[in-house]
């Protein structure tokens, strides 16, 4: 799963579900977000989403 923050409107790297952060600390509700999709906007300006797990279908996962 990529690491880092990613803000609202990046297309996803990967299908998964990500959780935004925000600038306290506190972390929001889950969200699914699918490979190449941007990720929806947040309520609190200057948040970001963190990934918490992939999907478990296959979607998104690398080519090799």
């Amino acid at each position: 799963m990529p690491q880092g923050k990613l803000p609202p409107g990046t297309p996803a790297p990967i299908s998964g579900e990500y959780r935004p952060q925000y600038p306290n600390g506190k972390r929001g509700p889950e969200v699914t977000a699918v490979q190449g999709k941007p990720l929806p906007p947040t309520k609190v300006p200057g948040s970001t989403y963190v990934p918490v797990r992939p999907a478990h279908n296959g979607a998104g996962k690398p080519k090799k």
